[in-house]
């Protein structure tokens, strides 16, 4: 049986490199990544080797859902 490509990410395990958080909307610089991690606004990066970095798939899932949740309850602008 072969699986189909969007089944592959529904496994917690999956990983995201900063090319897939970007292709998500998630267009921020290393810097600021790093600052949203250390104060716990944003999934901690697991360091693979070196240099390279990853994210949880699932964690950064459960943070796009939340910010979607806060902007229902948070006013930007009033026109």
């Amino acid at each position: 049986m072969q699986s189909t490509p969007s089944k592959a990410f529904e496994n917690p395990k999956v990983l995201l490199t900063r090319s897939d958080l970007k292709a998500l909307g998630i267009a921020v610089s290393n810097s600021s990544l790093l600052r949203w991690e250390l104060a716990g606004r944003f999934p901690r990066r697991i360091r693979m080797a070196g240099t390279t970095v990853a994210w949880l798939k699932a964690e950064v899932d459960d943070w796009l859902d939340a910010r979607a949740e806060e902007r229902k309850r948070h006013v930007y602008a009033e026109f």
